[in-house]
């Protein structure tokens, strides 16, 4: 059940040194591969790593955070800029009138603009990859968000677009143990 997957999912910091199976990690993006996206853009691209090239990241001190190192898979969570150039989606939702009338003149705010685009991308990358974390629970598999890392280097080392945008790694793989669950705000102090 949904709700169960969403209560025992965790931020998994130490792993089992197994490696964890190429058709898992599919599994798992496969399902990120079914969220929404703006104007159904699809602007996401998972780089996956393991083995040697978390070495020459060690090297260059990409990951502030030694658990990441350790982790069997890295799943590089990356956007693309560019998807939004040509929103299809858009397309489809004018036939299906669910956009105002004056689109034409909105379209320009909306679709331009770097730290607008940036911002969409953030976006549809965080809801694809909720997707894939609660997948990889299923899966027995433990996963983290990582978030802080030198993301020039990261491109740099991995040889990626320099105008792609990455929110944010997810460590992969089978827990050497489940944390508990950190504290959680109360429903009625989150809704106003």
């Amino acid at each position: 059940m949904l709700i169960e997957l969403i209560e025992n999912r965790r931020s998994v910091r130490e792993y089992k040194q197994t490696e964890v199976p190429k058709e898992l990690v599919e599994e798992v993006v496969d399902a990120a591969r079914l969220a929404p996206s703006g104007c159904n853009a699809q602007p996401i691209i998972y780089y996956i790593v393991d083995g040697g090239k978390t070495r020459e990241m060690r090297k260059r001190e990409v990951f502030y955070q030694d658990f990441v190192y350790a982790a069997p898979t890295l799943i590089v969570c990356c956007g693309n800029p560019k998807a939004y150039k040509i929103p299809e989606g858009y397309a489809r939702q004018r036939r299906e009138g669910s956009v105002p009338e004056d689109v034409e003149e909105r379209m320009g705010e909306f679709f331009s603009g770097e730290q607008k685009v940036r911002e969409r991308v953030i976006r549809d990358v965080s809801i694809a990859s909720t997707y894939l974390v609660l997948r990889a629970t299923e899966l027995g598999l433990g996963t983290c968000y990582v978030g802080w890392f030198e993301e020039h280097s990261l491109k740099d080392i991995l040889k990626l677009p320099r105008d792609y945008v990455i929110p944010f790694v997810i460590t992969v793989g089978y827990p050497k143990k489940i944390p508990e669950q950190t504290p959680r705000k109360r429903l009625d102090e989150i809704i106003i």
